[in-house]
């Protein structure tokens, strides 16, 4: 690849809305948004790629940063190839990635971060509420336990959240997760879209 992906990171606790507010965002011509769980979903489990996602989960192990960046990497060479995703007029919204410290160093050179929106979801004890309920909803009988939430709001905390200090501040926008949708796609929007202005404007010049 000759040029990093001018890229958006989504960035947020389990349940504050990146895939849904990611999902709208790319419904408007000029994102395409991508998600590592429909990156994992999308594998063919008899291809080279599927093979070598299966020895790990199969396992129940961790996919590897360096293989999960190997997969995008495929991924995204797909997408264009298929011509959904065009990097010349199009902002990368990148939902679930990078979600270690480390992953944010082996994708750095892949990509161009022009912003981080964080969803933050400061009310805890509403994060939990919205996680079990959602659970409830799609019939997840493990994440309706309130313990196992908190487990999993607890790891975002240790391991996840600290990727927003690999970024410098001025690229990292705070959005108030716990608003209504519509009211946190349209500050999402605020944010972004004269981002990706200015990157189809750079195109065209």
């Amino acid at each position: 690849m000759a040029e990093q992906y001018k890229t958006v990171l989504f960035f947020g606790a389990p349940g504050a809305g990146k895939g849904t507010q990611g999902e709208l965002i790319g419904s408007v011509p000029g994102f395409f948004h991508m998600s590592t769980g429909d990156m994992f979903r999308s594998l063919d489990r008899n291809s080279e790629a599927g093979k070598k996602f299966e020895s790990y989960s199969s396992k129940g192990e961790l996919v590897p940063d360096e293989v999960t960046i190997e997969l995008w990497q495929d991924y995204m060479n797909q997408r264009i190839a298929d011509g959904s995703y065009d990097p010349n007029t199009m902002l990368l919204i990148l939902d679930g990635l990078p979600r270690t410290v480390n992953q944010a160093k082996v994708i750095d050179p892949l990509i161009d971060v022009l912003a981080v929106v964080h969803l933050n979801a400061k009310d805890k004890e509403a994060m939990v509420a919205r996680l079990r309920e959602r659970a409830l909803k799609q019939n997840r009988a493990d994440d309706a336990k309130e313990d196992v939430v908190r487990n999993r709001l607890d790891i975002y905390e240790r391991e996840t959240r600290p990727v927003l200090d690999v970024y410098d501040d001025a690229l990292v926008h705070d959005v108030d997760a716990i608003n209504t949708m519509a009211m946190v796609m349209s500050e999402v929007l605020s944010i972004i879209a004269p981002i990706h202005a200015a990157h189809l404007s750079r195109a065209n010049a």
